[in-house]
């Protein structure tokens, strides 16, 4: 028995569902949008990387690592800021808080020198009662030195949480992340480690920040082993429970670009012999991640730039930008002068459809209990297709006033559209009650369902 209460639930992974007869899970894939930011400043160059985005109110903050010269290590590496009202149009303040290549008048919120602006890593503390001090946290570090623990009170002046780092049982050489979990009720720390050669991702939690558990490796069901070299795992912001998750699939020595292509993009040497693509997971919290769909969830795309090393690598966190869309970065070019920020949309909720084709299908949940008075759906059809909404008991019956036969067929596509049937809109007498939803669809997409 499920008790979704009032939660918005998505269907990228099988959690609702008992069974589907001619329909499917397809893996949607967001669609390019405009260059959003260049890496061009003298502090920033090729090797920029590691990008967070957070939406913080009205503003939208983007973080990444700023660096000229991969050889020169990250003595010379900086943390750069930039933010945007929209997040589409984004600026880089002149903040004046570090020299950097000779000047204040940069986007630089971090340049100590330490291992921490190699992977800089933000997040906006949702727990609740925290100190308007620590809003802010980050976590940044190495290998060598482990992950420090940075604290701020408007997510551009920043200060050591405390000298020793807070975790030190990782490789950490990659972007690792943090964030409150409100269906855990703790911190939760994805970070890189290694597991026979293959990069992978461990986890751990913690109550307050500093003191953390044994690491424990996340484990992807019975899907083969491939390199990630990021996790970019994340709450989804309208369903926090479930963490959505963008790494970057990382393929050494899989080298598609001849010589003259890389001579004529200009990639830097040593960085035309591999390349790499996005994937799409998930997480109900534990230490398992769904891997229901092995393909691409970004692909490289037209062009030789985007088939070099460590491009195309999502940047964390999926951000609202409208009311029916909802907007991930990708990392372009890497290792390239030309290297930047590209928007991809897609639609809210959009990860993942219930697709059934024009013959027909449908889908049947496991029974669940939920509160509220109405369903509320996010679904798409053709101008031909359906969507039908039958309302089951605990024995799988059909129950009187809520059948496939009562119900008013959904046609059109909306972010959210309320089942009906003949007798209205109306589902509260059934609220506390186990309950099967049984979807009867044609040539259709379903993406989420929400009792309200």
């Amino acid at each position: 028995m499920l008790d979704i209460g009032s939660r918005l639930e998505l269907f990228v992974d099988g959690w609702l569902i008992e069974r589907m007869r001619r329909a499917r899970l397809v893996l949607q894939h967001p669609v390019p949008r405009e260059a959003v930011l260049r890496f061009n400043e003298p502090w920033e160059g090729p090797f920029c990387g590691y990008v967070t985005v957070i939406k913080d109110g009205g503003t939208y903050r983007l973080y990444y690592r700023g660096m000229p010269d991969v050889k020169k290590g990250d003595g010379e590496a900086v943390a750069c800021y930039a933010e945007s009202e929209d997040g589409i149009h984004w600026t880089k303040p002149r903040l004046g808080l570090f020299e950097v290549c000779g000047t204040r008048e940069n986007n630089v919120v971090l340049a100590d020198g330490s291992s921490a602006t190699h992977n800089f890593c933000p997040f906006l503390d949702a727990k609740p009662g925290v100190p308007r001090a620590e809003r802010f946290k980050a976590v940044g570090g190495t290998g060598s030195n482990g992950l420090t623990a940075y604290v701020s009170a408007d997510g551009v002046r920043w200060r050591r949480l405390r000298k020793e780092p807070i975790i030190t049982e990782g490789a950490f050489d990659s972007q690792n992340l943090a964030f409150w979990s409100q269906s855990e009720n703790c911190y939760v720390c994805y970070f890189r480690v290694f597991a026979a050669g293959v990069r992978t991702v461990s986890r751990t939690t913690s109550k307050d920040f500093l003191h953390w558990t044994k690491p424990k490796r996340m484990t992807f069901g019975d899907t083969p082993m491939e390199h990630l070299y990021t996790n970019q795992t994340g709450p989804y912001f309208r369903a926090p429970h479930i963490y959505v998750a963008t790494p970057a699939r990382f393929w050494g020595g899989r080298r598609v670009v001849t010589d003259a292509q890389a001579q004529a993009v200009g990639v830097l040497p040593g960085y035309e012999r591999d390349c790499s693509d996005g994937v799409f997971m998930t997480s109900r919290g534990g230490t398992r991640y769904d891997r229901t769909f092995m393909e691409s969830f970004i692909r490289p795309g037209l062009g030789a730039q985007n088939w070099v090393s460590r491009t195309n690598y999502p940047a964390l966190n999926i951000v609202p930008t409208g009311e029916a869309e909802m907007s991930i970065y990708v990392h372009r070019n890497y290792a390239q002068r030309t290297g930047y920020l590209q928007r991809c949309t897609l639609r809210t909720d959009g990860f993942v459809s219930v697709n059934a084709p024009y013959a027909g299908g449908e889908l049947l949940t496991r029974p669940l209990k939920f509160t509220g008075g109405r369903l509320e759906i996010n679904c798409a059809t053709s101008a031909a297709g359906s969507i039908r909404v039958e309302i089951r008991n605990a024995r799988n019956k059909p129950i009187a006033g809520y059948s496939a036969r009562d119900a008013v067929p959904i046609i059109g596509d909306e972010i959210q559209r309320v089942a009906a049937w003949k007798g209205g809109a109306d589902v509260g007498e059934l609220a506390g009650k186990p309950v099967r939803l049984r979807f009867v669809m044609q040539d259709a997409d379903l993406y989420s369902i929400r009792f309200l």
